[in-house]
């Protein structure tokens, strides 16, 4: 039981890191599918391009334990305006993933509230 405790927080870590990694170049990508989200929340096009550097680097602060609180914060952040998309704008299943996401970021702060960040 202390392998689980000490080491399950790794899947969502690992898991979370990739689909953040993934989501993030995709944007830096300019992929339109992407990017349409922005346009209909009224953002500029440019903030897509900030939300995929702000996704690739919290992906990377995930996977060290220095920086993994305040990275899985910003990613949590940022799950809590794609649930708002997504509730607004796309069918309801879509939320799915982004719920998943802002799970995993709330565990992960909650695991890590309270531990040694140096």
């Amino acid at each position: 039981m202390e392998f689980i405790k000490r080491y399950g927080i790794w899947c969502p870590i690992v898991l979370s890191a990739l689909a953040f990694a993934a989501a993030g170049t995709f944007k830096l990508m300019g992929t339109p599918e992407l990017h349409q989200s922005f346009a209909l929340l009224g953002l500029p096009s440019w903030f897509g391009y900030f939300i995929g550097t702000a996704e690739v680097a919290g992906a990377i602060g995930l996977l060290f334990a220095r920086t993994r609180l305040l990275a899985a914060i910003g990613l949590a952040i940022i799950m809590v305006g794609a649930v708002y998309f997504h509730v607004a704008f796309t069918p309801l299943g879509q939320t799915v993933p982004a719920l998943v996401l802002l799970g995993f970021m709330l565990l992960i702060v909650h695991y890590q509230r309270g531990r040694n960040i140096a």
